[in-house]
């Protein structure tokens, strides 16, 4: 499975237009940070998972010319406002998109997004096939998903299991039972929005403290606001098995 990091910023803690910050003024490419999300290669099978606002932007720089299906952690914004730039798959495929949500983050698509889902519809607009999931494995184009109850703050939020791989953003509580099936990963990516404790995320000092628990043989922080600092400080701060994402990063898993 080859795993692309297609973003791995956040809306959190976005700086304002002129900001001068150390990480806005870098020149670094691994500092340029868009929305979260990851490209899955697994078993022939091209499958993303969340439609973040730079989802047009993210699948061009990746020259990602095939979509079989695209999974949702969850339904805030920052996740879901890419939906409607999937109707280029549509065009070039010819097929309705699978999209695969909570029913919860459904319902929240099919209100944002009414004009795909009217009963008369415009030409042109995205077709999708719903497919509504729970807290047990399913399967995406054949290809075996688990996934992985966690909490934002008070939301409850998907993370995802797919052979030897984990994927969690948007989280700062993971209970001991959904533990149990992360571990054994190989490769676990996990959010780390900043230094200082935050109310819906994991700090980098909580992050790091549960990776080192769960001990994959890799991990990857993702979700990474400008208040963590830029690439070349935090990386060489973190342990051996532990590195910092960025946007392109690809890793076979």
């Amino acid at each position: 499975m080859k795993v692309t990091f297609l973003g791995t910023g956040t809306s959190q803690g976005v700086p304002v237009i002129g900001c001068s910050c150390e990480v806005c003024r870098s020149v670094d490419y691994r500092d340029k940070r868009l929305r979260v999300s990851v490209h899955l290669q697994v078993d022939g099978k091209s499958i993303i998972i969340d439609s973040g606002p730079d989802f047009r932007q993210q699948v061009l720089r990746e020259r990602i010319k095939k979509l079989d299906a695209l999974v949702f952690t969850h339904e805030h914004k920052d996740h879901t406002a890419g939906l409607d730039d999937i109707r280029a798959y549509n065009f070039s495929q010819n097929k309705d998109i699978p999209i695969f949500g909570e029913q919860r983050v459904l319902d929240q698509l099919q209100r944002e997004f009414a004009y795909i889902f009217a009963d008369y519809k415009y030409p042109g607009i995205p077709q999708v096939e719903l497919n509504a999931i729970e807290n047990q494995p399913f399967e995406v184009e054949g290809v075996p998903f688990t996934p992985i109850r966690v909490m934002h703050y008070k939301l409850p939020v998907f993370g995802f299991r797919v052979g030897d791989f984990t994927y969690i953003t948007d989280a700062n509580h993971i209970s001991h039972d959904e533990k149990e099936k992360i571990k054994g990963s190989k490769v676990i990516v996990l959010n780390a929005l900043r230094r200082e404790p935050h109310i819906s995320h994991f700090s980098l000092h909580e992050a790091v403290d549960l990776l080192e628990e769960l001990q994959p043989d890799k991990a990857y922080l993702t979700h990474i606001s400008h208040l963590l600092g830029q690439h070349r400080e935090v990386e060489p701060q973190l342990p051996d098995f532990i590195r910092l994402a960025y946007d392109g990063l690809q890793v076979e898993v």
